[in-house]
């Protein structure tokens, strides 16, 4: 008996970043099922085709097929969009271009949709600090990426570690919001809808993808920024118009947070580690209530960050 052999593509958005090469090289090296066929999309997303010398470079050195897509401009919804769009295969998966992944990443992402039934299986995105980085921040880990649950369950994902079940319904036609796409927040929007329509994410911790904290990165500012707007997304999410009792109620429960966690950093002086979980905590509430409020979100991607 012949069985069909399982297409699954691998989606990388990128916008004017040389570690793209590091990306491909780690996805070259990856230890494939027996029953899959592989397929690399690079989406760029800058205003001109500023990865498609670099991906032709790659290409002799990758064993799998490359479809560069240039789908400009500056907006990540885009190029997430435009990956969707050139899929037909069975699986996509997600993953950030300054991003390395395991050589077993892609297989243990496949055998936990297959034990699990999920629509969307997320995997763990592992910081690399440099000797540099403030030893509070290494010890503490503050750059790794993980799902949260809720009452036993993931209700939302991120894109930087995430495999699609593109044949179930729930995924059918869905795509990423373009207001979003400059900002950021838009795979958390995705994925937030995904599951109050039925969607299930599972989550594979052998899954692993490293991702390297830059010296820009590494400072409580961009943190505190990255949690502001994470905020401003899930207060954006949370805010339903008609239903103006209810959002006030959500701004004060976010303010009384935002408050507690402020009180408890300044308390913890002592405790770095503790005193900036509880310092990012407050922004990240009172980032919440700025989307409550209808705060613009800080723009993430685009020339102005690149």
């Amino acid at each position: 008996m012949t069985y069909a052999r399982t297409q699954i593509d691998i989606a990388v958005c990128t916008f004017r970043r040389q570690e793209l090469a590091e990306t491909l090289h780690s996805l070259a090296l990856l230890a494939v099922p027996d029953d899959a066929d592989i397929r690399i999309i690079v989406a760029d997303n800058d205003a001109t085709p500023s990865a498609e010398a670099l991906v032709d470079q790659m290409r002799p050195t990758t064993p799998f097929e490359i479809l560069y897509l240039h789908c400009p401009a500056s907006n990540i919804s885009i190029a997430r969009n435009a990956c969707l769009d050139a899929s037909r295969n069975h699986y996509l998966a997600f993953v950030d271009d300054d991003e390395t992944v395991s050589r077993t990443w892609l297989a243990q992402l496949i055998e936990t949709a297959r034990a699990t039934g999920a629509d969307v299986v997320l995997g763990p995105v592992r910081a690399e600090y440099t000797l540099s980085a403030p030893n509070w921040m290494r010890r503490g880990d503050f750059h790794s990426t993980r799902p949260v649950w809720v009452n036993g369950e993931i209700r939302t994902g991120y894109t930087c570690n995430a495999l699609l079940d593109l044949t179930r319904p729930v995924l059918s036609g869905r795509r990423f919001n373009l207001a979003s796409g400059r900002s950021g927040g838009e795979d958390t929007e995705f994925f937030r809808h995904m599951h109050a329509d039925g969607g299930h994410l599972a989550y594979a911790p052998d899954a692993l993808v490293f991702e390297p904290v830059p010296e820009k990165r590494a400072r409580l500012t961009w943190l505190a920024k990255r949690r502001f707007r994470s905020g401003q997304t899930h207060g954006r999410l949370l805010s339903v118009r008609g239903q103006p009792r209810k959002r006030m109620a959500e701004i004060a429960r976010a303010t009384a947070k935002s408050g507690y966690c402020a009180i408890a950093s300044l308390l913890l002086a002592g405790s770095p580690i503790a005193r900036s979980r509880y310092a990012l905590r407050a922004v990240m509430h009172a980032g919440v209530v700025s989307g409550l409020l209808g705060v613009r979100e800080l723009q993430q991607y685009g020339a102005a960050t690149a």
